[in-house]
């Protein structure tokens, strides 16, 4: 991709890109996106719901960009199981990278950012530019104080910052916030070490680079499975990659890296996802545990079972990476990402969803069958089946997150969830009372949430279609040869899917593509659900279509625009990886009824 540089100094913050053109780095606590031009164009700090200190990606100042000179083409790509990002640039004098990442072990309360320039072929030309903007711009940058040894530190709002390897910066002013710039030359074969730290507490003695980017390597090494077996294993890898790095040390995975990011231009779609939700997390942990991710796994039965037993029948959807509410939505006072808008919190605090209870006994199936399932595991289990006994007929917002029915795939998935603990649970007492329920939502559901057709309708008053009713018999609600099983994926196949991209749900009578983009994840659900019929060639066919829909660093957003080309929604979904993770795994083995 061919691109004419910015100025030599960017005099104002770097504009957006197109969303396919960012790569993701993360360290569990927070994380960053990189843009084409070396920009940092988004980081929230110290937690991933935290105000943002880099925002250009919403229209917020605060950027720190590393730019070559002259004319260039950009590219870069992922060290192989890790979030360490190589940009890379072919320039009118050679080849420049820069080795990026965020370093492990985490720290909470401190962001350590790591960038390695590397004059690969031929001399390197640089401009650098710092201006870290806290509380989304809002906070300016004091003027920064460079000490004896180089170093430079300021102060942004409440966050501390202090920046090493660049000694010959100068101060400089981007509108009423202070900053550094600087031209850099490398030799060839040179590079040089830039270390980013900012943190809410003071910080402690400054890193040293080299030590870092082994600790960082080898945090990714321990981390991350082989995955050798799985279909495409290098991508089902980073799909892997991606949730770890999405995953804080509390156990909670956030649903996605950043709010606002519009599904349709102007249409008024757009959501905070720097949370975690429940549904998702139980996701990506049953991909976890199909491909033998334990700590992933790990981690989501962990995370859930505390919220379980906190707030019993009353869990949320949602909740922080720390456990704590979700924030209601407001506005900021920011343009917004082109097409879309500026908001934070989520709505979701005020939601209840049925399937949520269901998923989680999902996962703690999955953990059982592992041998990761401990007594107070168990106790969470007889507190989600229990919530399940006394809110089954309660309305609930369901998958989408719409208002308030009585979702037909709500109940069925809570089929599915106690079915599979009554296969694992402790005691012939506990098994028969789960299985017994799950009969009588099941006969109530079909009796209420079956189309005269004999597929299944979305809710006792929607008779249309919907992709999460392919969810329940993949989860074990009923059996792939039923008839309400294959009437519904042949009815929804038809209505849809076009030319092996999955949508939702039919908004109105608009082509599907107008109202809304193909959903990865139903394109994933997809494969899974022509696998478990059998239909190994066509189940392939949706595998590589949805996989192919991404950008150079492979990261999935929620929604893919087909007559663009482009990524919509916030970025990178984590159920969206969670389902390619799954589809990778068991797409490479036969069907069976063990998920």
């Amino acid at each position: 991709m061919s691109r004419t540089s910015p100025p030599s100094r960017f005099a104002a913050d770097p504009p957006p890109q197109t969303l396919r053109e960012y790569a993701l780095i993360a360290d569990g606590e927070r994380g960053a996106l990189i843009g084409p031009h070396g920009d940092i164009a988004w980081m929230c700090l110290p937690r991933w719901d935290s105000d943002a200190v880099f925002s250009t990606l919403i229209g917020g100042p605060g950027h720190y960009a590393l730019t070559p000179h002259g004319r260039y083409v950009w590219g870069g790509y992922y060290e192989n199981g890790t979030l360490i990002w190589r940009s890379r640039w072919i320039t009118e004098n050679g080849v420049v990278e820069c080795h990026e990442a965020l370093a492990l072990p985490a720290d909470p309360h401190r962001a350590v950012l790591l960038r390695r320039l590397h004059a690969v072929d031929g001399e390197a030309r640089l401009t650098v530019d710092l201006a870290p903007a806290a509380g989304f711009g809002a906070d300016r940058s004091r003027l920064p104080h460079r000490d004896e040894d180089g170093t430079w530190s300021a102060r942004t709002g409440h966050l501390r910052w202090r920046w090493c390897g660049v000694p010959e910066a100068r101060s400089t002013r981007y509108g009423h916030r202070g900053g550094l710039t600087a031209e850099l030359s490398l030799a060839p074969g040179e590079h040089r070490d830039l270390v980013l730290e900012i943190s809410e507490h003071a910080l402690p003695d400054a890193p040293d680079a080299g030590r870092s980017w082994r600790a960082t390597k080898a945090a990714w090494a321990r981390e991350v499975p082989a995955l050798d077996q799985a279909l495409a294993p290098e991508d089902a890898r980073h799909a892997y990659t991606v949730l770890r790095g999405l995953t804080s040390a509390s156990g909670g995975m956030v649903a996605a890296a950043t709010t606002s990011l519009p599904e349709r231009a102007e249409a008024g779609r757009n959501y905070d996802y720097r949370y975690v939700w429940i549904r998702d997390q139980c996701y990506a942990g049953q991909a976890a545990a199909a491909a033998g991710g334990h700590p992933l796994l790990d981690d989501a039965v962990r995370f859930i079972s505390a919220r379980l037993h906190e707030d019993g029948a009353t869990m949320a959807p949602a909740y922080t990476v720390t456990g704590g509410p979700v924030p209601g939505p407001r506005e900021l006072a920011l343009p917004g990402y082109p097409g879309g808008g500026s908001q934070v919190g989520n709505r979701v605090n005020r939601q209840f969803q049925l399937d949520a209870f269901g998923e989680a006994l999902l996962l703690f199936a999955a953990a059982h069958r592992h041998g990761r399932l401990d007594s107070d595991g168990w106790r969470a289990v007889d507190i989600a089946a229990d919530a399940i006994a006394r809110r089954r007929g309660d309305a609930d917002a369901g998958i989408w997150e719409l208002e308030a029915q009585r979702w037909t795939h709500s109940r069925l998935i809570c089929v599915a969830g106690l079915r599979a603990v009554a296969k694992e649970a402790p005691s012939a007492r506990r098994a028969a009372a789960w299985a017994s329920l799950a009969d009588v939502i099941l006969a109530d559901t079909t009796a209420n949430g079956l189309h005269p057709s004999g597929r299944w309708q979305r809710s006792t008053s929607d008779p249309s279609l919907d992709a999460a009713l392919l969810l329940p018999p993949l989860r074990g609600a009923l059996s792939a040869e039923d008839p309400r099983t294959t009437s519904t994926l042949r009815a929804y196949t038809e209505e849809l899917t076009r030319d092996h991209y999955a949508y939702r749900f039919r908004h109105d009578q608009r082509p599907l593509e107008e109202a809304e983009g193909a959903f990865l994840f139903c394109g994933y659900v997809m494969a899974l659900a022509e696998h478990q019929q059998g239909n190994q060639n066509e189940a392939l066919r949706w595998f590589e279509r949805n996989r192919s829909a991404c950008g150079p660093p492979g990261l999935f957003a929620e929604e893919y625009d087909i007559s663009q080309r482009q990524l919509r929604g916030n970025l990178p979904q984590a159920f969206v990886h969670a389902l390619m993770l799954e589809s990778a795994v068991r797409l490479a083995a036969p069907p069976h009824d063990d998920f």
